[in-house]
């Protein structure tokens, strides 16, 4: 799917051979059609499970079966990408990006919120490691009862090639983009806070319109296309950073983010960001960013014309901010806490 969760898993599977060649990575994922829609280079080979989506799922926490190695021999470590572990008899580490379900339940659908619930009882009825995006997750994690040995900070990373003045030209063409524009970017679900950001602008009559990429995820936007909201659906990457070089300001109030890669994306290419505060986005932004109230379209609206009147200076910061995460400190810190758990 595209988002944060794929992103993270696949730059950490291209980064990892450049700093640790010793380790061999191997795919695994559900039984699926190839959407021609969507191209990732993911980098490694992947083997289907048997089975696929919500069946997958269940099996996997209910009765702990098909197991990765049905598909997948001599595996010594089994690496979720997400909080939903596949069964194995290896050991095991997991990705946990948020919890947001805790956060906000009314965000997921019933039967979402049970999975994710079920996840957390697996992971620790196998004592599996955690990999947390954030010290907020991390914090959350904790808090729900796991081992602060079982714990570990592994904060995600950004590319750091700048997009080209070519680079900008193509995607203002290939989208039609308005010469001056805010952007949001982001999987299109409750929790992003789009209609807020919507309502906020709308207020503001002088504001460049929004500009909307990301893929349709669940539940009621409430936000529909009009003049001054310009939807262009899931991005291919090669478009990405041109796009956020092109804005103006990237806005990202969102409710709640296990780390909130857009804050990063869009700083790497110099684009002033405004994002939420007292969530995990306050971190990653680390002091380079115009934070606001999410809860309050007035807050949203005035950070977005304060980054818009700091741009020089929001830009040099953002840069400087990226600059210190990448993907190869990801993976190094990954490695290092396979080698930890093998050695257990």
């Amino acid at each position: 799917m595209p988002g944060g969760t794929a992103v993270s898993a696949i730059e950490v599977a291209r980064a990892m051979p450049l700093v640790r060649p010793d380790i061999e990575l191997l795919g695994v994922s559900g039984r699926h059609e190839e959407d021609s829609s969507v191209t990732f280079d993911i980098s490694i080979d992947v083997a289907g499970l048997p089975i696929s989506g919500a069946l997958l799922y269940e099996s996997s926490l209910r009765i702990r079966q098909p197991r990765v190695e049905r598909v997948l021999h001599n595996v010594d470590l089994l690496h979720n990408t997400t909080i939903i572990p596949f069964a194995s008899r290896a050991k095991m580490v997991s990705t946990v990006h948020d919890l947001a379900f805790l956060h906000h339940p009314e965000f997921f659908t019933r039967h979402g919120n049970a999975v994710f619930k079920r996840s957390l009882k697996v992971l620790k009825k196998q004592s599996a490691t955690l990999l947390c995006s954030s010290q907020a997750t991390m914090n959350d994690c904790l808090e729900v009862g796991f081992s602060p040995d079982l714990v570990r900070l592994v904060p995600l990373g950004v590319r750091a090639h700048r997009a080209t003045s070519e680079d900008i030209a193509r995607v203002r063409a290939a989208y039609n983009l308005p010469s001056e524009f805010i952007l949001f970017v982001g999987t299109l679900e409750p929790r992003k806070n789009l209609a807020a950001l919507v309502e906020a602008m709308r207020e503001q009559a002088d504001l460049p319109p929004l500009v909307v990429a990301g893929a349709t995820g669940w539940g009621d936007i409430a936000v529909q296309p009009s003049n001054d909201v310009k939807f262009l659906g899931h991005v291919e990457d090669h478009y990405l950073g041109g796009l956020y070089a092109a804005a103006s300001v990237m806005a990202y109030p969102s409710l709640w983010e296990g780390f909130g890669l857009p804050v990063l994306e869009a700083m790497a290419q110099g684009t002033p960001v405004v994002t939420s505060k007292a969530i995990s986005t306050e971190e990653v932004a680390g002091g380079a960013a115009v934070l606001v109230d999410p809860r309050s379209e007035e807050s949203i609206r005035e950070g977005i014309q304060l980054a818009l009147a700091s741009s020089a200076e929001l830009s040099r910061k953002g840069l400087e901010r990226a600059a210190g995460a990448t993907w190869e400190n990801t993976a190094r810190l990954t490695a290092s806490i396979y080698d930890e758990v093998m050695a257990l």
